[in-house]
């Protein structure tokens, strides 16, 4: 027979360690395990061991609600989150829970026995059932065994070395080496100040230009906050000042993007002086917020640029040489080390395969229901977080709701609670409004938003609080499924 937890959570990064606190706090009467594929904590922030990888969001945001983030540094290194992912988990016990080595494959639900049947592969190769009455899907958003790697012309001629930073070598020695990094998004704007320490020039090779925004890596005001005040009062004030700001600029920058965009642009010609070609390098084409903006910590990019130790170039690659990369325009960049910091691989709930009541779940044709549930499905809830905001923002909101849920079954004697659009007039939106290049090659495998509440994503933490802390669960919800008498169940 196998092993039942009233609750299953699949991953043990951040948002699955989070899961496991809400539990133990909201729901302490419910048994649960975190069913982990790898062989450790921490997910994306154990699994990139890129140079210089850090957090692109404020510290005070990004760790948990009910955590405080207390180092000096709000902008912090990755190595500086995974400890904090894992004290995490060991301060609260969490870490008893989980289960290393177990990959989804698939999840079963049965109606009549209002329970998930969840296979999983095991590290040595077998399989593996677990059965649980809610599935909690917190197992992020790409494919962590395979990067977007496009197919370069000529990348098998290059005599060097090519890297992925999914895939970060440990035996990689850079320094005095001619280094490209090709991208422009947050991994390569991280990468390049950091390789530039020690290797001989890097460029940053970009087909196309992102925002680019500065900010100190520490917050002075929440220093001297956790300096005068107790750490939780601290935290709580700081993460709201940042909340409130960064919600500010996004709602400014969305208003008034030509002026937004002026306002970014000329930020970057005060780092990089009159004479730098910010035209070319550094004005994108597309308005502020229609893709996630790049942090860099104390300028550290501009800074590495303006003194030479790294340059920018723009366009479009023609081929892979022995040598290095020739682009479309004629220009040749010698290389020792290419870097393809090209993205990621969007992936939907780590393409588990779902059925309920024998008939399979394509939850690409679902509606989203509050960010997190999908209509149709019972007992099925996943964790995304925002796109304009921290992650964790969103995480944690999300986890305390799943609680909400499994204790109105628990009140109510019910034991299925299912999204229902109904007859409700809702038209289909796509899940995300990026253009970033990650997003608009996964659309198609992604569910849509609706239209409306509580169908449409707000990417708004304020109004996310309202809803989902103090709005009601009943709303487009159906429970149902009564628990069976204490006879029918000897019977």
């Amino acid at each position: 027979m196998a092993e039942h937890f009233d609750v299953i959570i699949v991953g043990a990064g951040l948002s699955g360690i989070g899961a496991g606190y809400h539990l133990q706090a909201r729901c302490p009467d419910r048994s649960y395990a975190i069913l982990e594929g790898r062989e450790a904590i921490g997910g994306t922030w154990d699994l990139f061991r890129y140079p210089g990888i850090r957090s692109d969001s404020d510290m005070h945001t990004l760790g948990y609600n009910f955590r405080p983030w207390t180092h000096e540094k709000s902008i912090a290194d990755g190595p500086s989150i995974r400890e904090y992912v894992r004290d995490t988990a060991r301060t609260y016990g969490i870490d008893r829970h989980i289960r290393f080595g177990h990959h989804v494959v698939s999840a079963d639900w049965s109606s009549d026995e209002a329970r998930w049947t969840v296979e999983t592969r095991l590290a040595d190769g077998t399989t593996g059932t677990l059965t649980c009455n809610f599935l909690y899907m917190c197992s992020g958003y790409y494919n962590y065994a395979k990067g977007h790697a496009p197919d370069f012309p000529g990348a098998d001629r290059f005599a060097g070395r090519i890297v992925h930073p999914q895939f970060w070598p440990e035996d990689l020695d850079y320094a005095g080496k001619k280094v490209v990094v090709i991208g422009s998004g947050a991994t390569a704007v991280t990468l390049v100040p950091e390789m530039a320490k020690t290797a001989a020039h890097v460029t940053m090779l970009q087909r196309s230009p992102t925002y680019v925004v500065s900010r100190p890596a520490k917050d002075r005001m929440a220093n001297f906050l956790r300096r005068a005040l107790p750490a939780s009062i601290a935290y709580g004030i700081t993460r709201w000042k940042n909340v409130l700001f960064q919600m500010f600029f996004y709602r400014l920058a969305r208003k008034n993007p030509e002026k937004t965009k002026e306002r970014l642009i000329e930020m970057v010609r005060e780092q990089l002086g009159p004479g730098y070609d910010v035209d070319t390098h550094f004005t994108p084409r597309y308005n502020p917020w229609d893709q996630r903006l790049c942090l860099v910590p104390d300028a550290d990019l501009f800074d590495t640029i303006r003194t030479g130790a790294a340059s920018v170039e723009t366009g479009t690659i023609e081929t892979f040489t022995e040598t290095g990369i020739n682009l479309t325009d004629g220009t040749s960049i010698a290389a020792d080390i290419i870097v393809t910091a090209t993205g990621l691989e969007m992936q939907l709930l780590s393409d588990v395969r779902f059925t309920v009541d024998g008939v399979v779940k394509d939850l690409a044709r679902s509606f989203n229901y509050k960010g997190m549930m999908y209509s149709d499905v019972p007992n099925l809830a996943s964790c995304f977080g925002y796109t304009n905001a921290s992650w964790t923002l969103k995480a944690d909101l999300t986890s305390a709701y799943v609680c909400r849920l499994l204790n109105t079954m628990r009140r109510r004697g019910l034991r299925q609670c299912t999204p229902r659009v109904g007859d409700e007039a809702i038209t289909p939106e796509p899940f995300l409004s990026f253009t970033s290049g990650y997003v608009q090659r996964a659309l198609d495998k992604l569910p849509k938003q609706g239209s409306r509440t509580p169908w449409k994503l707000h990417q708004n933490y304020a109004l996310d609080v309202m809803m989902l802390r103090f709005g009601s669960v009943d709303d487009s919800m159906e429970f149902s499924n009564p628990a069976p008498s204490r006879a029918a169940r000897a019977a």
